[in-house]
């Protein structure tokens, strides 16, 4: 039981707050576990692990079991050339010629002079397969994933003997484990073999495989990977032979797998400034030796826990259910329409669970396919796609209280504006400021892609560092530290600024107004009033609004940081603002023209509403729409695009629904979100149009995107809670089907932290209280009420509101 800041109670209609003890225990969250009566036959049934470094997708097979491993730091390549179409910015002035002539045709084919090389591929790591050389048919196979331990198990029946396993991947240990038992002694006969679909070579020795291999490409240019499987055992005896270690007669045995890779930085060459991997590693395994599987896992779970369990949520009727499998449930959810709140529960803390074990690396975050891919060439490179799919990844950071988890992805941004600034000068002639573009990788690439022949659409978008940024800043409003905004979040926000504000340029056609040339939207295609299909124009939504957002945020945090540059807001004032269409839909585009893809999968252009909260200033802006208009203007579009699209962009219009306060249509599509997707049953992804979950919870897009899952989980919290920096409403769109619950531990921006019990859609019971301690004055609304709290800190005084 902990002693609460303040704490109100809702009675007869009134809020009244008192000093009373929060009971942590009641009503606490059922026990939270995916698990399945069968082995998973396709990577899509698979279950992950990962320590934020190295995972493992666990297919729990009795025969073979196999476990595909990976390491978020192997990748093909190598540094970017720094130089790379240096004077490609000679035709900026061509295509913003054509532009404004209406030569949309041609501002299209010249784009492609203003293209660099494609990102870098992720590699997967390597494969274990553990050979169970018992004979015998097999009966009661249960295998789980715990969300509250981070450990998944696999049991099954043998000619009367029962097999356990237990599999983790531990941060401080830096280690895969998997524990083998049985309930007979000398009942283990098995056979432990490491390989890998990259160049590798495999050395058996006593109790102990060393795989040394690299990324494909030259070896001489490539990240080059050192993984040691040791085999620690009580009874019996482990022999080799070959790439190949055989255990017989053992009564019990740990498994333990470290890797390390020579990849030491962005701009690092990996053989000839490489981390010193063979000694790492060597040094892990030998940490290992003196060390139990009890306190390993120990170790772990006391790490995980310590971010998974500062988040509860509790939805009335969510109950466990030990009789249908994960996917059963999932399958009767989408086909019959149940109701099922412990699965709805069990997604969202997946996203969290995910977020922990896949982005604990310094300056390498989270990509397409989060730490996870049995892919020799993952879909989409598995890079980083920075006009959604990255920014999506963090949306859960902060708001579901795993502000850590975003550390990678700090990192990761400076890397991009040390190689922007060369981007921004050779592609755009701009020589202050960063830019970032569509595509990025391990060695935080930031030129446009598309290698001169690849459509505009995607590849010649460079608004991706100036999005990126707005992350950082809501990183400060989360956790209120000025340290960190005025030593890593302001630098980097400034100088994406800079970059926009040389970007910008007046508006031939209105020289009152700033807009972008040349311009796209992320992946989508016009069509002008005369008929073209194009994809490049000038001033697109998409653009303004991200430029707007920025600029509104770095002036903000200048402000902070105690030096207010006041041209950031008067540049964001002369923006070109946004239009509604003949519709009643937000314009996409500069004129009101038609989408080629009425139901396109991206709401760029939506930015404004979600993730950004500019649409808060429009009104302050003096803008030609005010705030309620724009709302129903993005309302207007979302109803237009349908509920038809990828699992991503689900995720994102379960966020955009909740801005709206339609609570009941955010709730409609977290369960289109949910929807049963069956497994891709080759090793050829399959692209088709669709969206949803599939047997082990993973994101459908299809195929596997790790950033529906985020999107899932951000959408929950966005449905619970929503804030700005000095307002907190609670229940802004809680839907009818989750009238009652509870949250423990969800935050939200200012620094404040919440829990809160609600009954038939209102708030009965909460507590408040602020992180960082200090004396801070915040608006609450609560039950259609709005209430000044003066909220001091720690320094416990008893808050009452009248």
């Amino acid at each position: 039981m902990k002693t609460v800041i303040s704490r109100f109670v809702v009675q007869a209609g009134m809020l009244l707050f008192c000093f009373l003890p929060f009971a942590a225990n009641a009503q606490e969250q059922c026990v939270m576990q995916l698990w399945y009566d069968q082995p998973a036959r396709f990577f899509e049934e698979s279950l992950p692990i990962g320590n934020g470094k190295i995972g493992a997708l666990l297919y729990g097979g009795v025969d073979t079991d196999s476990l595909y491993l990976n390491d978020i730091t192997l990748w093909t390549g190598q540094p970017v050339d720094r130089n790379e179409d240096a004077g490609a910015s000679k035709w900026i002035p061509e295509i913003r010629k054509a532009l404004f002539e209406e030569d949309y045709a041609k501002a299209d084919s010249l784009q492609h002079y203003v293209q660099g090389h494609n990102s870098q591929f992720y590699q997967p790591l390597g494969m274990i397969y553990i050979k169970d050389n018992n004979p015998g048919t097999v009966s009661g196979y249960y295998r789980s994933l715990s969300l509250d331990s981070a450990i998944s198990t696999v049991s099954y029946l043998r000619n009367g003997v029962k097999y356990n396993r237990e599999y983790l991947a531990s941060n401080p240990d830096k280690v895969i484990a998997v524990h083998l038992t049985a309930n007979q002694a000398k009942a283990l006969n098995c056979s432990v073999s490491l390989t890998s679909q990259v160049p590798h070579r495999v050395k058996a020795s006593n109790k102990q495989l060393t795989m040394l291999g690299h990324a494909i490409g030259d070896e001489k240019n490539s990240i080059h990977f050192c993984s040691i499987l040791r085999v620690d055992h009580h009874g019996g005896t482990v022999s080799y032979s070959d790439s190949t270690l055989v255990l017989s007669n053992v009564d019990e045995a740990t498994i333990y797998l470290v890797n390390e890779t020579s990849f030491n930085g962005f701009d690092k060459h990996p053989v000839k400034e490489g981390a010193d991997y063979l000694n790492n590693a060597t040094d892990e395994a030998w940490h290992l030796v003196n060390c139990t599987w009890q306190e390993i896992k120990e170790r772990h779970i006391n790490d995980y826990r310590r971010f998974f369990s500062r988040l509860e949520l509790v939805l009335d009727g969510a109950v466990y259910d030990g009789k249908r499998t994960t996917a059963q449930q999932l399958k009767d959810y989408t086909d019959k329409g149940e109701r099922n709140p412990y699965l709805e529960t069990l997604y969202f803390q997946y996203g969290r669970y995910l977020l922990i074990s896949c982005s604990r690396t310094p300056g390498v975050p989270a990509n397409l396919q989060g730490l996870w891919t049995p892919h020799k060439w993952s879909p989409w490179r598995g890079n980083y796609t920075v006009n959604i799919n990255l920014e999506e990844n963090y949306w859960p950071a902060f708001n579901t209280n795993l502000a850590e988890m975003a550390a990678p992805l700090d990192d990761f941004i400076k890397a991009l504006s040390e190689n922007g600034r060369y981007t921004a000068k050779n592609y755009y002639g701009i020589d202050q400021g960063w830019c970032s573009s569509h595509n990025s990788d391990i060695w935080a690439m930031t030129n446009p892609v598309g290698e001169k022949n690849e459509s505009p659409m995607w590849a010649n978008w460079n608004m991706g560092g100036a999005w990126l940024v707005n992350t950082l800043w809501d990183r400060y409003l989360f956790t209120q530290d000025e340290s960190y905004l005025r030593n890593i979040a302001y630098p980097l926000m400034k100088g994406a600024a800079e970059f926009c504000m040389d970007w910008l340029m007046e508006n031939p056609k209105n020289s009152t107004e700033l807009i972008t040339a040349p311009s796209t939207s992320p992946e989508n295609e016009y069509i002008t009033d005369k008929g073209y299909h194009g994809v490049t124009c000038y001033g697109g939504t998409a653009d303004l609004a991200i430029i707007r957002e920025l600029l509104l945020n770095t002036h903000a945090a200048s402000s902070v940081s105690g030096n207010m540059i006041t041209v950031y807001k008067q540049t964001a004032e002369r923006l070109h603002p946004y239009t509604i269409g003949k519709n009643g839909d937000l314009n996409e585009w500069y004129y009101d023209w038609d989408d080629r893809d009425p139901k396109h999968r991206h709401q760029s252009h939506l930015i404004g509403l979600y993730p950004g909260l500019h649409y808060l200033k429009l009104d302050e802006l003096k803008s030609s729409i005010g705030q309620d208009e724009f709302m129903q203007a993005c309302q207007r579009t979302l109803e237009l695009k349908g509920d038809e699209t990828t699992g991503w962009s689900t995720g994102w219009r379960i966020n955009l629904w909740a801005r709206l306060k339609k609570g009941e249509k955010a709730y409609q599509i977290y369960r289109k979100l949910l929807t049963a997707v069956a497994p891709e049953q080759d090793k050829t992804p399959n692209y088709r149009h669709g969206g949803g979950t599939y047997p082990n919870l993973f994101d459908a897009h299809p195929p596997f995107q790790i950033d529906g899952n985020f999107g899932g989980t951000a959408g929950v919290c966005e449905m619970l809670l929503q804030s700005s920096s000095n307002r907190i409403e609670l229940l802004p769109a809680v839907p009818s089907a989750w009238s009652s619950g509870k949250v423990k531990g969800i935050c939200a921006r200012g620094g404040y932290v919440v829990d809160m019990t609600w009954k038939e859609g209102r708030v009965v019971e909460a507590t408040i209280w602020n992180q960082t301690g200090k004396q801070r004055k915040v608006t609450l609304v609560c039950n259609g009420r709005e209430q000044l709290l003066k909220i001091k800190g720690k320094n416990k005084k008893v808050i009452r509101l009248k």
